[in-house]
C-alpha cells in the first residue's frame, strides 16, 4: 500500500499548528495537529513527585511539573528504577519517580502516568514491565520463531522486548544496531535519574511525524513532504541515524502560489472531519456521534437506489459502511468504546462477512482496533486504543 507523509505548518484559528497527514492509496486517512507554541508531553519522560494516594480507587496522582497532575495507576507492577522510592516497598506522598506519559489529556481526565517505560524503535519496543520476548500478532508463525530465535541471545533480564511487525524484512545487522540503541537510552535515563531533581524532563519523546514515519514500512513509503525547514531538517537527521534507505524519499516543498496544505486539501478535509454526517458512494450515509461515555455510528440507506431485494441492498451498504467506518477512526482519532449500528441483517452469513471484512480494515491501523461482537439489536462493539486526544479535541484546543 503506497504511503505519503505530509508535514505542514498553517494556522488554525490564527494558532500556527504543525499537521501531521498519512496519505494512502491517494486518501489522507490519519491526520494529527500540534499547536507550535504548545509541544505533547505524551511519551516524555519526567522525575514526578506523588501528591496524593487514593486507596478506594488504587490510584495515585503525581505531578510532573508544578500544577500539571497526572493519574497513577497503582495496580500496576511498579518497576524499581525510582529515585526516592527504594525502601520498603509502600509508594508515599512525597516520593519521587520516574514516570512516562502514557496517555493524554482526554476530555475531562487527566493524563496517565507509568513507572513502566517503553521506548519504541522502528522493529523494537523495550518495555521495562514485562522481562521476556513479545511479538506482533500481524507475523506469522515461522516469522515469529526466527525473529524470536535471534533476539534471544541479546534480551537482558531486567527488561522485555516487543518485536515490531516492522522487523519482518529487516536486516540483522540493523536489528541488533537498534537494539544497542535502545539499551542505551534505558541506560541513560537510569543513570541520570537519581542525579535529576523533581519535575525534571529526563527524555523528550520524538514529534508527531517522526512516530507516523517510524510506523510506516519502507517498502509503503513513496514520499515525506514537509514546507517546514525546522521539520525537514529533523527528519533529515532522523533518516539519517535509523533510517538512510529512506533519505531520498524526503523532500522540501516549496511553493508560495500554492501552499502544500492547500495542495492535499488538509483544511477541507479537517473540516469534513468534524461533521457528523459522512456520505458513502452508493448513497448511503454515517452519523458519526463522540459522547463522553462512547462513540455512536449509525449507517443509514440515505439516497441509496439499488433494485436488487432488501436483503442485499443492505448487505452492499454495510459492507461499504464498514471500509468507511475504518478510515474514519483513524482520521478523527476516535477511541475507546464504538457502537456501531449497522442497517438491520438477518442473515447470518452477512452479519460473519461484515464482522470479517471489518475487522480486515481495521488491520490497517496503527492503533490497536478490535472488534468484539455484534449483539442480538445488530450492534457492533469495537473497542480502540486510547492514547491521543481525538481530532476534533485537537482542533478546538486552537481555539
Amino acid at each position: 500500500m503506497n504511503k505519503k507523509l505530509i508535514i505542514s505548518t498553517f494556522p488554525i484559528h490564527n494558532h500556527p499548528c504543525t499537521v501531521t497527514a498519512l496519505e494512502e492509496e491517494g486518501r489522507i486517512v490519519e491526520m494529527q495537529i500540534q499547536k507550535t507554541e504548545e509541544p505533547s508531553i505524551l511519551g516524555n519522560i519526567y522525575i514526578g513527585k506523588v501528591q496524593k494516594i487514593v486507596p478506594n480507587i488504587q490510584a495515585a496522582f503525581i505531578d510532573i511539573n508544578p500544577g500539571c497532575s497526572c493519574y497513577y495507576p497503582m495496580e500496576e507492577k511498579q518497576h524499581p528504577f525510582f529515585t526516592s522510592y527504594k525502601t520498603d516497598g509502600t509508594l508515599k506522598a512525597g516520593d519521587e519517580l520516574i514516570v512516562q506519559v502514557r496517555t493524554e489529556a482526554i476530555k475531562s481526565k487527566m493524563p496517565t502516568v507509568t513507572s513502566n517505560l517503553n521506548i519504541t524503535g522502528k522493529y523494537l519496543v523495550l518495555t521495562t514491565e514485562k522481562t521476556g520476548i513479545g511479538l506482533s500478532a500481524k507475523l506469522s508463525s515461522d516469522e515469529k520463531e526466527a525473529l524470536k530465535a535471534l533476539i534471544l541471545p541479546y534480551l537482558r533480564k531486567n527488561c522485555g522486548l516487543v518485536v515490531r511487525t516492522n522487523a519482518r524484512d529487516v536486516d540483522k545487522a540493523v536489528l541488533l544496531q537498534e537494539l544497542d540503541y535502545l539499551y542505551s537510552q534505558i541506560d541513560q535515563i537510569y543513570k541520570k535519574g537519581p542525579s535529576r531533581s523533581c519535575y525534571s524532563l529526563i527524555k523528550t519523546a520524538n514529534p508527531e511525524y517522526i512516530h507516523a514515519l517510524r510506523n510506516i514500512r519502507s517498502q509503503n513509503l513513496d514520499a515525506v513532504i514537509t514546507d517546514t525547514s525546522e521539520v525537514y531538517e529533523h527528519i533529515q537527521n532522523y533518516l539519517y541515524d535509523f533510517q538512510p534507505e529512506d533519505g531520498p524519499k524526503l523532500r522540501m516543498y516549496e511553493d508560495d502560489l500554492l501552499p502544500l496544505y492547500k495542495l492535499y486539501s488538509l483544511e477541507t478535509i479537517l473540516t469534513q472531519a468534524c461533521q457528523e454526517k459522512v456520505w458513502l458512494k452508493s448513497g448511503g450515509f454515517l452519523m458519526i456521534q463522540q459522547t463522553e461515555a462512547f462513540v455512536a455510528i449509525d449507517v443509514n440507506t440515505g439516497k441509496y437506489q439499488g433494485k436488487k431485494k432488501a436483503s442485499e441492498t443492505y448487505r452492499k451498504i454495510n459492507l461499504e459502511a464498514a471500509k468507511e467506518i475504518a478510515i474514519q477512526l483513524r482520521l478523527r482519532n476516535l477511541s475507546g468504546i464504538i457502537l456501531i449500528d449497522f442497517i438491520n441483517m438477518t442473515n447470518k452469513e452477512h452479519q460473519e462477512e461484515l464482522l470479517s471484512i471489518l475487522h480486515n480494515h481495521l488491520k490497517n491501523d496503527f492503533v490497536k482496533a478490535v472488534v468484539i461482537d455484534i449483539t442480538p439489536l445488530h450492534i457492533v462493539e469495537v473497542t480502540r486504543q486510547k492514547t491521543r486526544k481525538s481530532l476534533i479535541e485537537q482542533i478546538s484546543i486552537t481555539k
